[in-house]
């Protein structure tokens, strides 16, 4: 090593000393239609729809219609968010209302396809619960399909609107980091809570149904520069689940790179951390949580520490209907539709086939999710 190389300050990777300044005004809170006031059928009342009809309570939304295949179960969910809605006895009874504008379906994907398909025929706006489809080629015949009809169709990318993640997609976006080189995301928290559910069942739990929020991040920051993916996943010692609760993945980018590791069965200590990188700053978020989050953002300028508002759960909810109803009411893709959710699965989907093969995979390569 040459004397001249460098000096003992950058050697140890010391943090410049920067001041303190004011966070960019970014619009990372959950969009609002101005004039639109639609009428929300829900098909399918199970845990996680209570988020969704908390979150359209809150906002004002009229949620006119609900189904279940256990009829109680609807009765009970419209007893506590929307007792003015009426239960219907079949799904089809939703799409053939014709009060009913959009259609929140909240399935697994076994079961949403064929009805997705109906409600786009039958004229309805559709969103989605994620992940939208195990098939991207099924998942473009109803992007087509719903552009034939003249409707608009979302995914629930949730996640999108958590507070933290909507302000360092929307920052970066904005140009106030430069071009982007690198997304890390980390999440460190106990998944084992899914042993002995259905959840258990799934063999790429971490990588599809949970990992898809994640890589939706990715894609939301990174885009189509995304290029191939490579995988892993394992049993954790001592875990209970049946399925691998360890994971990661390496993301090769167009002049860029993402990694993401998930560590599911961590019982004790939760963190969670994203970093994003940019030729000109950077932004990070970290917290014990996904609902206690603290986001730092850093230019040449300074330091900035943004105080966001909200949270994830169920503010994630009101951002999907949020910009699907948007999107209704401009005559737009919703940036959270379909078409563009194809290349956050197709990413997942590749990820999948990583794992199995032990290779790198090209985002796409992958049609469909496999086991």
């Amino acid at each position: 090593m040459t004397e001249d190389a460098g000096d003992s300050d950058t050697y140890a990777l010391k943090a410049a000393d920067l001041p303190e300044i004011a966070a960019p005004d970014v619009a990372y809170r959950p969009p609002m239609p101005q004039h639109l006031r639609p009428r929300i059928g829900v098909i399918g009342t199970g845990g996680i729809s209570g988020s969704h009809l908390d979150a359209y309570r809150k906002a004002g939304w009229q949620v006119a219609a609900l189904w279940n295949r256990t009829r109680t179960k609807a009765e009970q969910k419209a007893a506590e968010y929307c007792p003015q809605a009426r239960i219907e006895d079949t799904w089809q009874a939703v799409l053939d209302n014709s009060d009913i504008d959009v259609v929140d379906i909240t399935l697994h994907p076994e079961h949403r396809t064929e009805i997705i398909d109906a409600a786009l025929k039958a004229g309805k706006h559709v969103l989605s619960q994620k992940p939208f489809v195990t098939d991207l080629d099924t998942g473009m015949d109803l992007v087509k399909l719903a552009q034939d009809k003249g409707v608009k169709l979302a995914v629930n990318q949730n996640a999108r609107w958590a507070p933290y993640f909507a302000f360092m997609r929307e920052a970066a976006r904005a140009g106030h980091i430069g071009q982007v080189l690198s997304v890390h995301l980390n999440v460190h928290w106990n998944h084992g809570w899914t042993a002995g559910t259905p959840f258990d069942e799934i063999e790429d739990l971490i990588l599809y149904d949970f990992g898809v929020h994640w890589f939706d991040f990715v894609n939301s920051v990174l885009g189509n520069r995304v290029e191939a993916i490579f995988a892993t996943a394992l049993r954790g010692a001592g875990q209970a689940n049946k399925v691998p609760l360890l994971a990661q993945a390496l993301v090769r980018a167009d002049g860029a790179q993402a990694s993401l590791v998930f560590d599911g069965g961590i019982p004790h200590g939760p963190r969670d951390t994203t970093f994003v990188g940019g030729t000109a700053g950077s932004i990070q978020s970290d917290g014990p949580d996904l609902g206690q989050q603290q986001v730092t953002m850093t230019t040449p300028d300074g330091i900035a520490r943004p105080q966001l508002e909200g949270d994830w759960f169920n503010d994630g909810f009101m951002g999907t209907m949020g910009e699907l109803l948007c999107a209704i009411e401009d005559d737009r893709e919703p940036a959270n539709g379909a078409a563009e959710n194809l290349r956050s699965l197709a990413m997942a989907f590749a990820a999948v086939r990583s794992r199995i093969t032990g290779k790198e995979v090209a985002v796409g390569a992958a049609r469909r999710l496999e086991s």
